[in-house]
Parts: structure tokens; sequence; C-alpha cells
């Protein structure tokens, strides 16, 4: 008893080396898991101290370590001012520069900490560091599992990586994986790119973000809206999926998965793309599609459709391909490449390609083109429709033209010549002027009497003037030639005018029928004769 009370006052004093009374490793054998292993438990050892006191007067069940003392639990250290070690519960309370150390990877340091030897849990306070290679995690509460390489945050925290800083209110990180997981608040943050999220997973080997909640990421050149996908910050690639939108400037970029690469501004979608200039007030749309938003290049196909809705009457246009480009900060080029169809309330019209010039307001249609508006109806070699403002200006059809108009569901006005200019007056048919080989047909119709006989007439040049689609005024000269035959006196062939098509089974009937596929009956296609022969 007497040399035990000596040992006990020099402890107290700091007069015995306390290294020399450092513990034998021991093991506690604990019960099977659920794996049907038995999992061995061993103690924390007592590394160094300057003083030990064992008097439970101050606290109960545990050993007072004072001064530069060093516990060590497995290949784990931990360092510290003081601590308390309650070795029947092999667990500790370290106070004050606590620094843990595993390997030579591992470091983290706080004011406090509480380990759990039997659970290999650490419990880390105030001011906690911890540090992994390039890694580093703060926060003021961090709990550590040392059996899964887990360090986990639930009071805000911030990891920084040499690419990233990434906060949340909650947060963990595994050693072992280099994968963090964040909720709450989620802000990730570079140079280049800032990240919102509701979820989150990164990994600091390859500076991936995955994306597994509402997102938001804001660049110098425009905002992404996603709620899942991926975003690799070192290369500023993503995929992005479930009705993503990225946001360049004006330009508006949505579909149900789009590959985006911020260097290149190169935005790849797959499935319901969408594509909206809110300056110019247009949308492209498609199954597939791309832009580059630094050339402004657009590309769409399946289902392809052009709309633009910023002149009061909305323009849908359809075609197997569809391209746009810029061709300054203001104006647009659009391509359409096969099975071409576009309706607008004032006109309808089919080709296999066109061009539409925003700039000059032009639209060309090109390879079969037919134009149709209220009752009439017009086909030649190209037609190119120009518009003022919000309204068509005039169509002018070039090499071959051919104009109808449907008076009933047996005889139809036409006209066909060289070349063609119907001009328009709102939303109508107002003039009509025929250069070379212009030929006509008319019914011409008194009022309370009808249809009096058909007007045929031939000549180099004709104009008409229309009034609410019914002929006003005919002017024909340079040697024109004419003839009135009575109705009753008609022969069936000569009704029409040689090359004679009615395309209305074709003609796009709303919105909606433009992306109905059409095929012309053999032998529709004129064959671009415009001799005086029927």
């Amino acid at each position: 008893m007497k040399k035990n009370g000596i040992i006990f006052i020099l402890v107290l004093y700091g007069l015995f080396p306390v290294f020399a009374l450092a513990q034998t490793a021991e093991h506690i054998v604990s019960a099977p898991d659920s794996t049907g292993n038995t999992p061995k438990i061993t103690y924390v050892h007592i590394e160094r101290a300057d003083s030990l006191v064992g008097n439970q007067q101050y606290v109960a069940d545990a050993k007072i370590l004072y001064g530069d003392v060093v516990l060590r639990h497995d290949s784990a250290y931990m360092y510290c001012d003081s601590a308390y070690l309650y070795q029947e519960r092999n667990t500790f309370e370290a106070f004050s520069n606590v620094r843990m150390e595993q390997g030579d990877t591992l470091f983290i340091y706080a004011n406090y900490l509480l380990y759990d030897g039997n659970t290999q849990m650490a419990y880390l306070r105030e001011q906690v560091r911890m540090e992994n290679n390039q890694v580093t995690l703060f926060t003021d509460s961090l709990n550590y599992d040392r059996t899964a390489d887990i360090g986990y945050y639930f009071d805000e925290g911030l990891i920084m990586d040499e690419e990233n800083d990434l906060s949340s209110i909650y947060g963990q990180y595994s050693t072992v994986t280099k994968m963090a997981v964040f909720n709450d608040s989620v802000r990730l943050e570079n140079p280049k790119l800032t990240l919102y999220s509701d979820t989150l997973h990164y990994s600091t080997d390859t500076k991936i973000a995955t994306i597994l909640g509402p997102s938001v990421i804001v660049t110098d050149s425009g905002t992404v809206h996603t709620s899942r996908g991926w975003y690799d910050t070192e290369k500023q690639t993503s995929l992005l999926l479930d009705r993503s939108e990225v946001t360049m400037g004006e330009k508006i970029l949505i579909g149900d998965s789009i590959h985006y690469d911020r260097e290149t501004g190169f935005g790849e979608v797959f499935g319901n793309m969408i594509l909206r200039d809110t300056a110019q007030q247009i949308m492209l749309t498609g199954q597939y599609g791309f832009y580059n938003e630094l050339t402004e290049y657009a590309f769409a196909t399946d289902e392809a459709c052009f709309i633009e809705y910023g002149q009061g009457d909305t323009l849908y246009l359809h075609a197997d391909t569809l391209k746009m480009v810029t061709i300054d900060d203001d104006f647009r080029e659009i391509n359409a490449y096969y099975g071409v169809r576009f309706y607008r309330s004032d006109m309808q019209g089919v080709c296999d390609s066109m061009l539409f010039n925003t700039r000059d307001s032009v639209l060309y249609m090109f390879d079969d083109p037919i134009l149709w508006n209220e009752g009439y109806q017009i086909f030649g070699d190209s037609i190119q429709i120009y518009f003022n403002d919000s309204t068509i200006d005039y169509a002018h059809i070039k090499q071959f033209a051919f104009a109808i108009q449907e008076v009933d569901t047996t005889y139809y006005n036409q006209l066909k010549g060289n070349d063609m200019k119907a001009f328009f007056e709102g939303k109508q048919v107002r003039l009509i002027d025929v250069v070379g080989n212009a030929e006509s047909i008319f019914y011409p119709i008194e009022e309370g009497e009808g249809m009096i006989g058909l007007n045929e007439t031939k000549s180099g040049y004709l104009s008409i003037w229309v009034k609410n689609n019914q002929l006003e005024e005919l002017k024909i000269w340079a040697a024109p030639q004419g003839s009135i035959t009575p109705i009753p006196d008609l022969n069936p062939e000569e009704k029409f005018l040689k090359d004679f098509y009615w395309f209305d089974t074709i003609r796009p009937k709303d919105p909606d029928d433009i992306y109905r596929e059409v095929k012309r009956e053999a032998g529709t296609t004129p064959k671009r004769s415009n001799k005086f022969v029927h």
C-alpha cells in the first residue's frame, strides 16, 4: 500500500515518467456479428503524457492525463493537451490542441475529441479541420468512423480541394473512395462556376460532381437548371438529365438529356429538344439536336420544327432536318431540308427545301414548292415570300408559275406564266402580275346569274386585281388572245390549263398537321411547259 501511494504521489506531481505506465494491448471478445464473425475490439493505449491522475474525485472511473498527451488505438494516434481516459468503457475525451493521425495521409484537428474504442467512432468538436492529401474539411462538428473511413458533419461544413470549394449543412467524406456526399444548401464554387444544389456527390479524384437534386449552375456565360446528372468541374463538361435547361445569354436550350461542353460552347440534346431565342422570338425543336453558343449554329432533326412567334402570326415550319445559323448579332438564317411543311394562319406551304432569312424577312422555297393562301394555290420552280413586319408583302414565283383559285369543287380560276408576283393586302391576295407566256382561265360571275362561262386569255403579260377573292379587273397586253365559252358548251378538257394540279389533300391544315408525312401522286409534277398548248 505504501509503495503504491508513493507512486501515486509521484505521478500526481509529474515526477514519474508516465510513458512507463503504457498499457499492454488486451483484447475484448464480443458477440458474433450478423455475418457470424467474431470481431475483436482492442483497448486504447497511453503512449505518452507529462502526468497522469487516477483520483476518482475529479472524474469518476477516469484517468486524467496532462501535458503532451499521446493516445493510440490500433494505427490511429491522438494528441492533445489533456485527456480523460475511461479504460473500462474503452473511451476517452481529449481537450485542447487535439490532433488525430491515421497513417501519413489523414490528419484531423479540433478543440475537443470524444473517442469510443469499441465502435472506433471519433466525435470532434470546435474548429475542426480534417486533411486528407489535397482535401481539407472544415466544420465545428465532425463524426469520424474509423471502421468505414468516413467523416461526416451535420451542422454546416466546407470541403476544399485543389479545384473546388464545397459547402453544405450536411456532408460526409470517405478517405478511401475519395467521395463526398452533400445535402441541404449545397454550394460548389471555383473560378469558373458556382453550383447550388439540394443533393450532390463529388469525387475529389475525378473532380466530377454528381447531381441528385434540384440544382442551378451559374457561369459567366449562362445558367444551368437541372435535377439530375453530372458535371466535370475540371473539363467543364456535363450530362444533364430529366428535362434540364441551359441558358446562354438570350438562348435557352432544353432537353430530356443534354451533353454540354462549356469550353467549346457545344450542347447536344437527346429527346424533346427546345432551343429558344428570346430576343428574336424564334424556337427550334426536335427529338435530337445541338447548339454551339460560340458559333451560334443550331441543328435539329427527327420531328424538327422551327417556330417564329414574334410577328403576331406564328409560323410553324417542319422538315426532316433544320439548321439555324447567325448572320450577325440580330439576325438568323434557317435552312430546312427534305419534307418541308409549314403553317401560318394566312399561308401554308410544302416543298423539298427552304431557307428563311430574318434579316431581309424572305422565305425561299425550292424543289416543287406549293403555297396556299385562303382559296389560292400557287406553285412553280421556286417561290420567294417577302414579309413586311408581320404580314406577307408579296410572293415571287420564278421560272414557271401557276396560280389556282377554287371557285367550287368543279371550277377553278387559273393563271400561268414564266414569272409571277402575287401582292397581298392584309392576309388576302390583291394583285397578281404574270410576265411571259401568260395564260388565264376565269369564270366571270354576274350577280343573280352565277357563272356565265369560261373566259380564256393568252398574252405576253397579264395583271389581275382581286377584291374579297373576286376578280375586280383584268389587264392583258402585247397581242392578247381571248375567248368566252358558255358553261353548257364546255368540254371537260377545256376547263384546265396544261400542268393543272390541285394539291389540297397535302395542304397543312393546322400547326400539328405539319408533321404529317405526305407524298404526291405519281405524275403530278409539272413538266414546266409554258407553250400555248392545252
